[in-house]
């Protein structure tokens, strides 16, 4: 009886492992790490890449996948997105993006993803396998986590639970709101400024409050009592877990760096829009930014109409490295696009898809495991047709650590509908 267990125990290991293991042939490979490999094999053992060349075999057991005139890419990465903490904008219920409070370092966004939300699907349907969740509210929102978009569990889709703490940097705003009794309303610069002072005192108290807490721990003493919050400030403090510091213009840019060095902590920069003469200073102190889509409107009328397509090349030319966010749902699935529109205006090719690979695995420190096709890494991999960073280019297989993914979503299945009606 023990034997017979045994031996149904093996197999169903070794059936398990039937589908993270085979061999793509005769494909254009594109590693993203070094030059692109023509009619080459691409053997993936156990989920990871065990081999890549012109000669690669096989055993006979190995699936063997034709890839001829189609080309293999790694999974792109989204460095900012909603998916799987928001569902309708418009439905409470749907959304678990915001918790109450200023600040929640100890809060972590994976935990509150959806699985099996509509939108991923959608979102992994043209080569996205990857992508950071951002918390919100507040002004430290929480620990943002990067996770693959397959699994039936937050556990199973984790990639990095503390990839980075999302804070939201104070700044004085301009314009006003809009009421429902009163209609538009305006705010002061004199308002706004006492009310970034104001935020700005409380997240300096908060920072030396959790020093206060450090020291205290590592002094340790009876009456030392465990803080979640101050405990996952610690990293943060001690340069392992970087800040997310979402700051536009170049005044609220040179802020959010002066403060971070004094504050002695990592910084990388979200929602770049106006750099200014910030982006030499970004290179010194090696900075990298997370840009938003460039298929969006320039934000003041008398700014060039190019703007938000030329910004990526700049920041290329100035040498500061960057990753391509969406900070959202609605439009995650135009990820490639947003560094295809780039290369229009500029930027250098080999740019544009490591912005969506390689660089955001080396942003947030998983470059050992993402980012590119190198022995050793998971397979996160597409296979297209063409050029991902094109509109009319299709994605015909997708794979996340070795495993083949449904690249069917609620868009296709509805084309499907419609295109048979009668």
């Amino acid at each position: 009886m023990r034997a017979a267990l045994l031996f149904a125990l093996t197999a169903l290991t070794a059936f398990a492992g039937v589908d993270d293991t085979f061999l793509i042939r005769g494909a254009t490979v594109y590693p993203v790490s070094g030059p692109k490999m023509e009619n080459a094999s691409l053997l993936v053992v156990d989920g990871k890449i065990a081999e890549i060349g012109p000669k690669v075999t096989a055993g006979k057991t190995v699936k063997v996948i034709d890839g001829r005139g189609l080309h293999v890419y790694p999974g792109m990465i989204d460095s900012a997105t909603e998916a799987g903490m928001q569902e309708i904008t418009s439905v409470r219920e749907t959304a678990d993006i915001n918790e109450i409070g200023d600040f929640k370092p100890q809060l972590r966004a994976v935990i509150a993803v959806n699985p099996i939300s509509e939108h991923i699907p959608v979102i992994r349907a043209n080569g996205i396998t990857s992508v950071m969740v951002l918390p919100g509210g507040g002004i430290i929102a929480g620990q943002a986590g990067l996770i693959h978009l397959d699994g039936w569990t937050w556990e199973e889709m984790l990639i990095k639970r503390d990839a980075a703490m999302n804070l939201l940097f104070p700044s004085i705003g301009g314009g006003g709101g809009f009421s429902m009794s009163a209609g538009p309303t305006r705010v002061s610069f004199t308002e706004s400024k006492r009310t970034y002072d104001r935020r700005i005192k409380q997240l300096k108290d908060y920072f030396e409050s959790a020093r206060r807490y450090q020291k205290a721990k590592t002094a340790g003493g009876a009456g030392f009592k465990i803080d979640l919050a101050f405990e996952a400030m610690i990293p943060v403090l001690e340069g392992k877990m970087p800040l997310i510091v979402n700051a536009v213009r170049e005044r609220a840019i040179r802020e959010a760096v002066d403060w971070a060095t004094k504050e002695n902590v990592k910084i990388v920069l979200a929602g770049v829009r106006k750099p200014g003469n910030t982006l030499a200073d970004l290179k010194a102190k090696n900075i990298p930014v997370i840009l938003g889509p460039t298929l969006t409107l320039p934000m003041e009328e008398d700014d060039p109409y190019d703007s938000p397509f030329t910004l990526p090349n700049e920041l290329y030319k100035a040498g500061v490295k960057f990753a391509f966010g969406s900070f959202e749902n609605q439009f995650s699935r135009n990820l490639p696009y947003q560094a295809g529109t780039a290369v229009g205006f500029g930027l250098p090719y080999e740019e544009a898809l490591k912005s969506v690979t390689l660089n955001p695995a080396q942003i947030w420190g998983v470059d050992a495991t993402l980012g590119s096709i190198d022995k050793g890494k998971w397979a996160d991999l597409m296979i297209t047709n063409g050029d991902p960073l094109e509109v009319r280019t299709e994605v015909k297989r997708l794979y996340v650590k070795g495993k083949e993914v449904d690249i069917d979503s609620r868009h296709t299945k509805l084309y499907k509908k419609y295109l048979a009606r009668p």
